[in-house]
């Protein structure tokens, strides 16, 4: 559970440093995704699953 919560707290840090020094790079990328089709942002989001699980695997292997 720990490790859950380091890896939570690592992806807060991340995305908030990426919000904080490029917000309007950032304000775009959402309109981009709010604009775009939601089977597009689907598959988006099921590649970064598949890439964390990989990630996370590696890791722990």
């Amino acid at each position: 559970m720990s490790d859950l919560l380091v890896g939570l707290g690592i992806a807060l840090a991340l995305e908030g440093t990426f919000y904080a020094l490029l917000p309007g790079a950032a304000r775009a990328a959402v309109k981009r995704a709010l604009d775009g089709p939601e089977g597009r942002i689907r598959i988006f989001g099921l590649v970064a699953v598949a890439i964390g699980v990989a990630i996370v695997w590696l890791v722990r292997r």
